[in-house]
């Protein structure tokens, strides 16, 4: 009976260091993930930079089928200006921004856009990127370089297809899929070039109907103004003439008095001497 209970008491004491020692793993392991997972935040200025190396590579990014060499360098570049980022950093960084900049571009107000503080860093670059294949376009009268708007990986899915389809088709087919993913780029570009030029048409006819508004707005208050001043004028003018014609009136009674006094005074000294004579 002693036997039985010293083995059940040995049998619970090694469950408990099983389990103290089970959660010690638990929390190495958290610890470890938290320190892992713990990047510090992206700053302006580091943003800023990231963005001018990425607009210099850019158009090595669209002539280049495999771009994680391209990521690798990137992260070279900030580490040697001070910023410890990976490839896979930098390459979630421009998702991010990219992503939001496309949410920008769908609201309506440009005062929303200013809540991105990288809008016209981002736009500037897409800008140069559309010149580039216009140009591409006009000097070589093809449609090779003409890509989508969007994130890498767009691109790294089209690469992939791209390489499924010529290992698996014969030259005529690997043509005839090359033909197909030209019209296809040719299209998407042509339709991002229109919903550009469409937004930023519209933008401009809502600047100018906001000008106009704006426009009218200070028109109408300055008639009224003008309006009230005519007013105050005519009411001065009035009170000008009133205040004259009172004037010549009391002038007018002044001088009758006058007169009446004159033929009174007259009058009297006639009298007077006529007595005077006849005494």
């Amino acid at each position: 009976m002693e036997g039985h209970q010293f083995h059940h008491k040995n049998q619970r004491q090694h469950q408990q260091q099983q389990q103290n020692l089970h959660l010690h793993n638990i929390n190495n392991t958290i610890n470890v993930v938290d320190v892992s997972d713990r990047f510090p935040q992206w700053s302006i200025q580091e943003t800023n930079e990231f963005l001018l190396i990425r607009a210099e590579l850019d158009q090595t990014f669209m002539e280049t089928k495999r771009n994680k060499q391209l990521w690798e360098v990137i992260s070279n570049h900030m580490k040697e200006k001070g910023y410890h980022r990976s490839a896979e950093q930098c390459k979630c960084k421009w998702k991010n921004l990219v992503t939001r900049y496309k949410g920008c571009e769908t609201m309506e107000t440009e005062v929303l856009k200013q809540q991105f503080p990288f809008y016209n860093e981002l736009q500037t670059i897409f800008t140069a990127r559309m010149q580039r294949m216009l140009w591409t376009e006009a000097e070589d009268g093809s449609k090779k370089k003409a890509t989508h708007l969007s994130t890498d990986d767009d691109e790294d899915d089209g690469n992939e297809e791209s390489e499924a389809v010529s290992q698996k088709g014969s030259n005529r087919k690997k043509k005839k899929a090359k033909v197909e993913n030209e019209s296809g780029s040719s299209k998407s570009f042509f339709r991002n070039l229109k919903e550009i030029l469409d937004e930023f048409m519209r933008q401009q006819l809502q600047i100018e109907a906001q000008w106009m508004e704006a426009f009218e707005a200070r028109e109408n208050e300055r008639r009224l103004r003008e309006m009230e001043w005519r007013q105050q004028m005519e009411m001065l003018e009035n009170e000008r003439i009133l205040m004259e014609q009172r004037w010549r009136e009391r002038e007018e009674q002044r001088r009758i008095r006058e007169e009446a006094r004159a033929e009174k005074r007259d009058a009297l000294i006639t009298a007077l001497l006529n007595k005077l004579e006849r005494q």
